[in-house]
């Protein structure tokens, strides 16, 4: 009895939820109306993006072409939407953290028959959501942030639901960030990065999981073929200039040189906002740099190591060798080799030996 009035609670404040979401979306939309734009989103006024003037009404709708920024914590994705950030058509701000809550609990309704049918009874359909779901995101995404002509969104996780966004938003792009498992795992536990669901006591158990969201996000991306790029974030810290050029390309954003130099612009009006709250922060304040490549070598313990084809195929996947220790990323262009030489002098300054 007390089993059957548990499940029955849960599935009451699921449909509860479903429904403020859809109130959110339908609320959302009706704002949207009243600004006499039919149905659009818009912001309006005169901001200052990258030491330029943004003025007049910006529209933003379905067909607006968003980028979302994601992958695995820990494998650049705050650099890479720290560089975008630096252009000054672009705004993509810090993590919501609220849009992958939301995607992973539409998840939940879709994949629970029974709640699909209580939904669909209900007259929730699947383009009701759709709809709720697409004006509540927008929302979240153009109003956490100024204007700009390019919106883009980074919350890692959100990309396990790629597929789903490419549907409510048919010209959006997605950059799927990928990095050398071992390494994102080792940056999680020392640097204490809970997810849940993750042991931070245990490398392979983080491993078998990076494996399993890797696996995910990586498939859907490839069936977004033309939508979605890898980036593979060695390749980018390497050699940034060739890598960002590819990806402007790929978005149909002009080239900007402030892209290579984001640091410069951190907390200037227009320019790079950081979160105190993000575990990143402290490592972007800096130029681009290869401090972070391998400092898991010599980290994880040698069991994990033997089995790594095993704990992670996906390693090989990506075009990882998975029993390389150390391994070869490639060699940097002369600038990322100054910028790592910089500051390990500066670091050397302030804490001599």
């Amino acid at each position: 009895m007390a089993g059957r009035l548990k499940h029955n609670l849960l599935l009451a404040c699921l449909v509860l939820s479903s429904l403020s979401l859809v109130y959110l979306g339908r609320h959302a939309m009706e704002c949207q109306h009243r600004s006499g734009d039919h149905g659009r989103a818009a912001v309006r006024g005169t901001a200052v993006h990258g030491g330029h003037n943004l003025s007049s009404a910006v529209a933003y709708n379905k067909d607006t072409p968003l980028i979302f920024i994601g992958g695995f914590p820990r494998s650049g994705t705050t650099l890479m939407r720290a560089m975008l950030d630096a252009h000054p058509e672009v705004r993509c701000g810090e993590e919501t953290r609220v849009i992958p809550r939301v995607l992973a609990m539409k998840q939940t309704w879709s994949r629970s028959g029974r709640e699909k049918m209580r939904l669909d009874e209900a007259g929730v359909t699947d383009e009701v959501l759709d709809s709720a779901m697409r004006a509540f995101l927008l929302e979240i995404i153009v109003k956490h942030g100024e204007p700009a002509t390019f919106l883009c969104n980074k919350d890692p996780f959100s990309l396990k639901s790629l597929s789903y966004l490419a549907k409510i938003f048919p010209r959006s792009k997605f950059i799927l960030m990928i990095r050398d498992g071992r390494a994102s795992v080792y940056s999680m536990i020392s640097r204490k990065v809970t997810i849940a669901g993750f042991d931070l006591g245990s490398y392979r158990d983080c491993l078998t999981k990076w494996n399993r969201a890797m696996e995910t996000m990586y498939e859907q991306c490839i069936e977004a073929a033309g939508r979605c790029m890898p980036v593979r974030y060695e390749l980018l810290v390497l050699h940034p200039e060739e890598w960002m050029r590819r990806l402007l390309r790929f978005l149909d954003i002009p080239w900007n040189e402030a892209v290579l130099h984001h640091e410069k612009l951190i907390g200037k009006a227009g320019g790079v906002s950081l979160s105190k709250v993000e575990r990143s922060t402290d490592q972007v304040v800096n130029p681009v740099n290869t401090e972070a490549l391998s400092k898991w070598v010599g980290n994880i313990p040698e069991d994990v190591l033997q089995d790594m084809p095993l704990i992670a195929p996906m390693l090989a996947r990506l075009g990882y060798d998975p029993l390389a220790n150390p391994p070869n990323y490639g060699k940097p262009e002369p600038r990322i080799v100054d910028n790592t030489r910089r500051l390990q002098t500066s670091a050397e300054s302030l804490n001599p030996s």
